[in-house]
C-alpha cells in the first residue's frame, strides 16, 4: 500500500548524539536576585561551552538593591555537595566565591587540597561599598586556602586584606608578589574598583608580570563582575588554556559583559555573561541583513548617490566591540553601465572607515546597528533639508591634528545632539571627498534615508 504525502511516516526513534563538554565547578553562595554568586557563575561557565556544576555554601535573600538575609550552610552539607560532584564528574577546574565563615573556608580548603584540577580563589571579602564581608577569623582562614590556589583574583581592597596592608589600594605588582609568597601559584589583582579611564588588571606569576587593559565603562551595573571574571577563568582552565591565556580571554569577556549590562530589577543592574555568546549567535543574521540591504540598493539603482570613493554598507552584531564584528562589502558598491554592483561579497572586518564611524556612533547610542555612505552634492544637500529625520553636519577644518577622524566626528555629532542623527554630512577637506554617512537601528531606517535622498537626486537628474 502506498502512503499519501499527508500520511505520517513510520514511527522511528531518533538516534541520540551526546555532547561532551569540559566540566567546571563553582563553590559559592546563591544570589536569589540572579546577578552574582552561583547564578552568575553558572551562566558564565555555560557561555564558555563548559558543563557547570556547583557547591552552594550559603543562601541569600537578595535583589538588585541589596541583601535582605543570608544563611550559611552547615559544613557537612558543603562537603557532601563537593564529594558528590567530584565522585561522578571529571572536573577540569573549580572556583570559589562567597564562603562566609572561617569554618566554611577551612572546609573548602580541606576539600580541594588533594584535587587534581586547578582552583581559582575569588576571595569575596570586601563589598563594593568597602564594607568587610568576613570577620577576622574568616580573613585569616584564607591564608590556608591560598596555598592550594592555582590563581587568586582579589580586587585591590581584598588584596590589601590578604597581605595585611594598611593601605586599601596597594600596588598590584607588590601585592601579587606577596600573594605568591603566601602559596598561590598566580595572582590577578583586578582594577575594576578603581578610577581613571582605563581598567588595569595585573597578573603576577613566577614568569613575570602581565597587565590587561580595557576602557572603563561608566556604569553602576557592575553586580557580579568578580564572580563572572573568576568563573570565566575557571571555565577557560577547564578547557585546557594556560593561566595567562585563560586570564586574557576572561578579561576580554568581562569587558563586554560590563559594557552591555542587564537592565533588571529596580537597582543598577548586573553584568551580562551571555553578551558574547549572543553576539556570536547573531553573526549570520547580521551578514544576511547587510546582504539584503545591498540588494535593495542595487534594485533601487542608487548610482546617483555613489561617491567617487565608492559606497559601502555595514552592519554590527548586537554587542559589537571591534571592526572585526562589523560586516560590510569586501570592497565597495560601484557604478556600472546598468546601475550599481558590489565588487565582492559581505564579510566581517571588510570595512575600516565606515565600520569605525559606526562603532564610534554606538558609543553614544548602542541601538545603532547599520550604516552606509553616499555622495554629498547639491541634490543630497537639498534632500537632507527635507528629510523627516534628525541630521547633523561637521566641518573637518575644526578637527584636531592628532584626532582619529571617525571617533572625533562621531563624538562631535552624536555626543552633542539632543536627538541622535540618522544622517551626518561631512563637508570634506583637501583630499577628502564630501560625504553623507547614514546610520540606523534597523536596515529599514537606513534604506528609508537613502530612498529619500535617491528620490531627490533623481528629480534633479530629470530636471524636474
Amino acid at each position: 500500500m502506498n502512503h499519501g504525502i499527508d500520511d505520517p511516516p513510520d514511527s522511528k526513534p531518533r538516534r541520540p548524539a551526546p555532547v561532551s563538554l569540559p566540566t567546571a565547578l563553582t563553590i559559592a553562595g546563591s544570589d536569589s536576585g540572579g546577578g552574582a554568586g552561583i547564578q552568575a557563575d553558572l551562566r558564565t561557565m555555560a557561555a564558555h561551552d563548559t558543563f557547570p556544576t556547583s557547591v552552594v555554601t550559603s543562601v541569600t535573600a537578595q535583589h538588585s538593591r541589596g541583601v535582605e538575609r543570608s544563611t550559611i550552610l552547615d559544613r557537612t552539607d558543603v562537603r557532601a555537595q563537593y564529594e558528590a560532584v567530584v565522585e561522578d564528574f571529571d572536573v577540569g577546574a573549580a572556583k570559589t566565591g562567597m564562603l562566609g565563615t572561617a569554618d566554611i573556608v577551612r572546609t573548602v580548603r580541606d576539600c580541594v587540597a588533594t584535587a587534581d584540577f586547578p582552583v581559582v580563589v575569588d576571595p569575596v571579602m570586601v563589598a563594593m561599598s568597602g564594607d568587610r564581608l568576613l570577620d577576622r577569623a574568616g580573613e585569616e582562614a584564607y591564608e590556608d586556602l591560598l596555598s592550594v590556589a592555582a590563581l587568586v583574583t582579589p580586587n585591590r581592597q581584598e588584596a590589601a586584606v590578604l597581605v595585611g596592608e594598611s593601605d586599601d589600594d596597594p600596588a598590584p605588582r607588590a601585592a601579587g608578589a606577596q600573594l605568591l609568597e603566601m602559596g598561590a601559584d598566580a595572582a590577578l589583582v583586578t582594577g575594576g574598583h578603581g578610577d581613571g579611564a582605563t581598567v588595569r588588571d595585573v597578573l603576577v606569576t613566577d614568569d613575570g608580570v602581565h597587565a590587561f587593559e580595557h576602557p572603563r565603562v561608566d556604569t553602576r551595573a557592575t553586580h557580579g563582575t568578580g564572580c563572572s571574571l573568576s568563573a570565566a577563568v575557571a571555565a577557560n582552565l577547564s578547557r585546557g588554556l594556560g593561566t595567562e591565556a585563560a586570564v586574557a580571554a576572561a578579561t576580554d569577556f568581562l569587558s563586554r559583559a560590563v559594557r552591555y549590562p542587564l537592565d533588571v530589577g529596580q537597582g543598577a543592574g548586573a553584568v551580562h555573561p551571555l553578551a558574547g555568546h549572543r553576539n556570536e549567535a547573531n553573526e549570520r543574521k547580521t551578514v544576511v541583513a547587510v546582504r539584503d540591504l545591498v540588494n535593495r540598493f542595487v534594485e533601487a539603482d542608487v548610482s546617483p548617490l555613489v561617491p567617487e570613493v565608492g559606497m559601502n554598507v555595514a552592519g554590527a552584531t548586537p554587542y559589537a566591540e571591534s571592526v572585526d564584528e562589523i560586516a560590510a562589502v569586501d570592497g565597495r558598491l560601484t557604478r556600472t553601465m546598468d546601475g550599481v554592483e558590489p565588487t565582492a561579497s559581505v564579510r566581517f572586518g571588510a570595512s575600516s572607515h565606515l565600520a569605525r564611524f559606526l562603532l564610534a556612533a554606538r558609543e553614544h547610542d548602542t541601538d545603532l546597528r547599520f550604516a552606509t555612505n553616499c555622495r554629498l552634492s547639491s541634490a543630497t544637500h537639498e534632500g537632507l533639508e527635507s528629510l523627516d529625520a534628525p541630521i547633523a553636519r561637521f566641518d573637518r577644518t575644526a578637527e584636531p591634528t592628532d584626532a582619529d577622524t571617525m571617533d572625533w566626528a562621531a563624538d562631535r555629532v552624536f555626543g552633542r545632539a539632543n536627538e541622535p542623527p540618522q544622517a551626518v554630512a561631512d563637508e570634506g577637506a583637501v583630499g577628502k571627498e564630501p560625504m553623507i554617512r547614514v546610520v540606523g537601528a534597523t536596515p529599514d531606517e537606513v534604506a528609508g534615508v537613502i530612498g529619500h535622498l535617491r528620490g531627490v537626486a533623481a528629480r534633479e537628474d530629470s530636471g524636474s
